[in-house]
């Protein structure tokens, strides 16, 4: 088990989109957050106390977190130096990277010294099967995304949040190691072998009650040339009968990719819709989830009346105005 509290670490993050790990467990489990450790050049801000590695010590901190996803999932040299000292005040830590904790000899090293936990979040620890396609008993539901990191984790616990308040079977099935860390199980989904992907979402989603949903946290993009292949997995492996399409509609190009513009919502719907309907042909598409975080408030209900008014379904930004559109889609598939 992951010791809490937690002491986000910030590193040097160079926008806010960047700490969506720390973002993520700072807005689902605050009281996991005790401060945050920023060094010089991050510009990300939980809005949170920055502390020393002492004063979060003192405070009650247990756990260092890696709260930065940068692409590749390095952790660098200067990161190392924080780490290192981390171990020797006494913290264990935990990491959602790719570059794993446990293959940093000097890491491996100071943790055994010191007696200190290293966690990797990000490693498989089940032997997942291979999909068999067969149908499974409950209902589930996929956000897909015009982009990565457009708001599809948030969208799924806030349909779990809004479904428990009203009463309905829901469990939100995390795929991805923010989601872990906020709920401390599911599948590290792009550490799954290739083959293994899709059997793996259908281990973590298994025959359920006729009225139970589980919703399971996106990942990637099908338009994304670089991680497009676990939204295939989750299509296919989740079978969702209801699909949710996420977008940021500031994006001036898909993350990472400067020379590839978003597609239309349209598109995305049309294509995941038609894909997921290899797996399960009574699929549907049941509405939008705008990430309006950087809009103004009229500018933003302004986008989602005319997405609404335009392609015919609900749409909001459901961490911002609440996800009762959503929840009313889907309830009334129940």
């Amino acid at each position: 088990m992951i010791q809490t509290p937690y002491l986000l670490f910030l590193g040097d993050a160079p926008d806010q989109l960047a700490a969506k790990v720390a973002q993520g467990i700072k807005d689902w489990r605050p009281e996991n957050a005790i401060g945050q450790f920023r060094m010089e050049g991050c510009k990300a801000d939980m809005g949170l106390s920055d502390m020393t590695l002492a004063e979060a010590k003192a405070a009650g901190a247990k756990t260092l977190v890696i709260g930065v996803a940068n692409r590749g999932g390095i952790i660098s040299q200067e990161w190392k130096k924080v780490l290192v000292m981390a171990l020797e005040e006494g913290f264990d830590l935990a990491s959602g990277l790719h570059n794993l904790l446990r293959d940093e000899a000097d890491l491996v090293a100071v943790a055994e010294a010191t007696g200190q936990q290293l966690h990797d979040v990000r490693i498989p620890e089940v032997d997942y099967p291979i999909a068999n396609g067969i149908k499974r008993k409950g209902k589930r539901v996929l956000p897909v995304g015009t982009d990565c990191s457009v708001g599809k984790m948030y969208t799924g616990l806030c349909l779990e949040q809004g479904m428990k308040e009203r009463g309905l079977k829901a469990t939100f099935r995390p795929t991805g190691q923010t989601g872990i860390l906020i709920t401390g199980d599911g599948v590290p989904l792009d550490a799954v072998i290739a083959d293994f992907m899709a059997g793996s979402v259908e281990w973590l989603t298994p025959d359920n009650d006729d009225d139970h949903w589980d919703i399971i946290e996106g990942q990637g993009s099908l338009f994304h040339v670089s991680y497009s292949g676990v939204t295939m997995a989750l299509i296919h492996g989740g079978q969702p009968d209801a699909l949710v399409v996420c977008h940021e509609p500031t994006r001036e190009h898909m993350r990472g990719l400067p020379s590839y513009s978003l597609p239309k919502l349209e598109e995305v719907r049309d294509m995941a819709l038609a894909l997921a309907k290899v797996a399960n042909p009574a699929c549907k598409v049941i509405g939008y989830s705008i990430n309006t975080q950087h809009m103004a408030e009229a500018d933003a209900k302004a986008y989602l009346a005319k997405v609404e008014a335009d392609l015919g379904l609900p749409a909001t930004d459901p961490f911002r105005f609440g996800a009762e559109k959503l929840v009313d889609a889907l309830a009334d598939m129940t």
